[in-house]
């Protein structure tokens, strides 16, 4: 018993001389911050990898607003490519209605229906073989429009962005469905013959910016900003000022009479032929 003592008694004061040293103190308190500091900065880590799982080695820059989805900054801008799989055999049977082209060109971009004309919206697309084929995507986007028109045949129609659509026309065997998302050069269906062209298997072809058609030809190949840039420009140039606008008479020009000719001949508009198109 006595042994034991003495040695509880020798341990008690090996303890009490050491807690006397003045190191001790801060080696405990360091000690404890070390610990502290190592168990932030685990749990730190952990958060990360969960914040952002899987590798995203090679991936660009993302932003994210609210609950929406995070998308990549410096996405690509996509190139409008003519809506079929092999170009080199494709050729355009009837082409879109400028008003700048020949006359040869404009009779030929002519549409006639029951003796009724309108001009070609947009481009007829034909394989120079004459058998179908398959009509892809032109742009990426969301189908926003199916329907089987009676005159028109299958329609499908694409949002892109700021107002630019793709329309496609004469189509078989759809394989797409309003609120779809499709990738560039995904087929959404085969080409066939409608009611205003019947003699020839084709997909009519459309590019609308805020419902406005455009020459598909002029932008094969051009980034779908081009179009955008080419709206702006056309809406700065044909601004006109008050004085000059169409119908304004300019200043010291006497304004015509009520019930008097602008050009100075009564009724000549009754004696013009007018014409007729497709609604």
């Amino acid at each position: 018993m006595r042994e034991e003592e003495k040695k509880r008694t020798s341990q008690n004061s090996n303890w009490q001389r050491l807690m006397k040293k003045r190191w001790v103190f801060p080696a405990i308190y360091l000690g404890c911050a070390a610990i502290i500091l190592t168990a932030v900065l685990v749990s730190q880590s952990g958060n990360e990898s969960k914040g952002n799982p899987g590798n995203t080695e090679g991936q660009g820059p993302t932003t994210s607003y609210g609950d929406q989805d995070s998308m990549e900054v410096n996405s690509p801008v996509e190139n409008f490519v003519m809506p079929v799989t092999d170009v080199n055999s494709s050729v355009i049977q009837r082409p879109f209605w400028d008003a700048n082209a020949s006359k040869e060109d404009q009779e030929a971009a002519f549409i006639e229906y029951n003796g009724i004309y309108q001009p070609n919206t947009g481009i007829d697309i034909a394989m120079k073989d004459g058998e179908t084929f398959e009509v892809v995507a032109s742009l990426s986007g969301t189908v926003t429009h199916v329907e089987n028109d009676p005159l028109l045949g299958n329609v499908v129609e694409i949002e892109h962005l700021d107002g630019v659509k793709t329309i496609y026309q004469s189509l078989t065997d759809v394989k797409v469905k309003v609120n779809d998302f499709v990738e560039q050069g995904e087929t959404i269906a085969k080409a066939h013959t409608n009611q205003l062209n019947k003699d020839a298997v084709h997909v009519h072809f459309e590019i609308r910016k805020d419902n406005v058609a455009v020459n598909p030809s002029s932008f094969f190949n051009k980034p779908v900003t081009s179009l955008l840039e080419e709206e702006g420009q056309a809406s700065e140039e044909g601004s006109e000022p008050a004085g000059e606008q169409e119908g304004t008479p300019a200043e010291g020009e006497d304004k015509p009479e009520d019930g008097e000719d602008k050009d100075g001949e009564e009724g000549s508009s009754d004696e013009e032929e007018s014409v007729s198109y497709l609604t």
